[in-house]
């Protein structure tokens, strides 16, 4: 099996990313329907990975705040969780984070997550809290610039 890859999405993969994160966050996670999806969904940046039969299983999305990048609704579909999907998305948004300028990463990691994201280099800041329902803690990484 080849190894996940991801990309930037576009319009037309919304109606996929939405039907995603409607999955995860708020069927699977208990996340009320009414706080899923904000306004900054429509300034982000979104990537998205696809399994073999070309299905969205994987997207997360990418903001700036304040000279920071900050990576969230990050949700990875039940069957394919450990696949590497979720970890290609990432790579996407550090990329763009990158081609920005942006020299930090922010996160919001639900605390189940927390090892996964230290894989991928983060650290913890500060102590766990609870964001819609959820207990998270807030993980930072720095990221080497474009050559």
């Amino acid at each position: 099996m080849s190894r996940p890859t991801a990309a930037v999405a576009t319009a037309a993969d919304w109606p996929e990313v939405v039907a995603l994160r409607t999955r995860v966050f708020v069927e699977e996670q208990g996340v009320p329907p009414e706080i899923e999806q904000d306004a900054a969904d429509a300034t982000a940046v979104h990537a998205v990975a696809r399994d073999g039969a070309g299905r969205v299983v994987a997207t997360g999305r990418l903001l700036e705040r304040g000279g920071r990048a900050v990576i969230g609704r990050m949700a990875v579909d039940a069957g394919v969780r450990g696949g590497g999907y979720g970890a290609a998305v990432l790579g996407v948004l550090h990329r763009e984070a990158r081609a920005r300028g942006l020299t930090e990463v922010e996160l919001h990691a639900q605390v189940s997550a927390r090892g996964f994201y230290e894989r991928a280099g983060y650290t913890a800041v500060g102590g766990e809290y609870e964001e819609a329902g959820i207990v998270h803690v807030t993980m930072r990484r720095a990221l080497e610039q474009l050559l």
